[in-house]
C-alpha cells in the first residue's frame, strides 16, 4: 500500500544506518532518494564512530547521533533520550526496528523482512523500506568528497599525471577474505603492459601485506596503507583507472567514487554484498576458497573489463 507524504510537510526526518563501512555505503542509495524525494527536508542520521565520516560533507544531514555499543544499555538509553527530544515528520530505520517504537515521528519506516535477505542485493533490501513512499530504482552509492582530500589526491598523484594507475587493496577483516599478498604480486606483474604505477590503499592493520607487497614487486608502488582516512583513501581510488581488493569497505568506496573495480571473494556472499553498480566486477571460488583463484585467470577478467 502507497503512502503520499506531502512534500511541503516533511521538514525533519531520522535516518538509522549500519556500522561497517561497506554496509553503511550501501545504504546510501536510500538516502540519496529520500533526499531527491524530499530536498526541502533536513536528514539526521544515526551511525557508529566508525561510519560518521562518510556524511562529514553530506550537504542535507543536519545532525548525526552516534550509537556507542560500548557503553551497552545505558548507550541506548541516552540515545533514545536525545532522539526523543525531537519531533520527526518520517523516521526510516534500516539497522534495528527497536529504535523507532521511542522516537517521535509522524510516519516511521521499518527495515525489510530478513526473508528477502538471501534472495536480492543489500541496496535493493535497504530500498525496500521506502518503497510504500518512493516508486523507483536504487541510485549508485556516492560518497562526499571535500576541496582538501580532491587537492591531495592530486598532490600524490601529481607526478603520475601521464601514467596508467591501479590501486590495489591487499587487505579484509578476516583471514578468509584475504587474497595472498603472492596472489597480488603475479597479478600486479600480469598486468604491468596495462598499468604504470601501483597504489596500495588500506588501513594501518595492512601496512605488513604493503610492506611485503613492496620488497617482492619491481616496479613503482605508492604505499598508502595506514596514512590516510577514509575519505581521503576515497579520492586517492577516485584518482586511479581501477580499483582491485578483497571483499572489503574499499571496493565499496571505488563503487561510490565511480570508477571500475574488482572484488575478489573467498567467503561471502557477492550476490548480497557486492560492490554496487555497473562498473563493479567480481569472482568467488566455487569452494568458498580466495586462495584457490589463480591470478592468471583474475588477470584475463580485468583486461576484457579494460576494453
Amino acid at each position: 500500500m502507497k503512502i503520499h507524504l506531502n512534500d511541503s510537510t516533511v521538514k525533519k526526518i531520522l535516518f538509522i544506518t549500519l556500522s561497517n563501512i561497506g554496509d553503511v555505503i550501501l545504504t546510501v542509495p536510500t538516502l540519496e532518494s529520500l533526499h531527491q524525494r524530499y530536498p526541502n527536508a533536513v536528514i539526521d542520521i544515526v551511525g557508529d564512530n566508525r561510519s560518521k565520516i562518510i556524511f562529514k560533507y553530506c550537504p542535507y544531514v543536519n545532525s548525526f547521533y552516534e550509537k556507542d555499543k560500548s557503553l551497552g544499555w545505558y548507550g541506548i538509553l541516552f540515545l533514545i533520550k536525545r532522539l526523543r527530544e525531537e519531533d520527526y515528520d518520517l523516521a526510516v530505520d534500516l539497522r534495528t526496528d527497536v529504535l523507532l517504537y521511542f522516537i517521535n515521528a509522524k510516519k516511521k519506516l521499518f527495515k525489510a523482512s530478513n526473508k528477502f535477505g538471501k534472495s536480492i542485493h543489500s541496496v535493493e533490501k535497504h530500498f525496500l523500506s521506502i518503497n510504500k513512499i518512493i516508486n523507483s530504482k536504487p541510485p549508485l552509492t556516492n560518497i562526499w568528497l571535500s576541496n582538501y582530500e580532491r587537492e591531495l589526491s592530486k598532490k600524490i598523484f601529481e607526478r603520475f599525471s601521464k601514467n596508467t594507475i591501479l590501486t590495489l587493496g591487499l587487505g579484509a577483516n578476516f583471514e578468509g577474505k584475504i587474497w595472498d599478498v603472492s596472489n597480488f604480486i603475479s597479478l600486479a606483474k600480469l598486468l604491468k603492459d596495462y598499468f604504470d604505477v601501483i597504489i596500495l590503499v588500506g588501513d594501518k592493520k595492512d601496512a605488513a601485506l604493503s610492506k611485503e607487497f613492496i620488497s617482492k614487486y619491481k616496479g613503482i608502488v605508492v604505499d598508502c596503507c595506514g596514512h590516510y582516512n577514509i575519505l581521503e583513501t576515497a579520492s586517492i581510488i577516485k584518482e586511479s583507472n581501477f580499483y582491485i581488493g578483497n571483499d572489503s569497505g574499499l571496493g565499496h568506496l571505488a563503487s561510490a567514487v565511480k570508477i571500475k573495480s574488482f572484488t575478489i571473494f573467498g567467503i561471502g556472499e557477492p550476490l548480497r554484498y557486492k560492490p554496487w553498480g555497473a562498473k563493479a566486477f567480481w569472482m568467488q571460488d566455487k569452494n568458498y576458497q580466495i586462495n584457490n583463484i589463480h591470478p592468471k585467470v583474475i588477470a584475463n577478467k580485468i583486461i576484457q573489463h579494460l576494453k
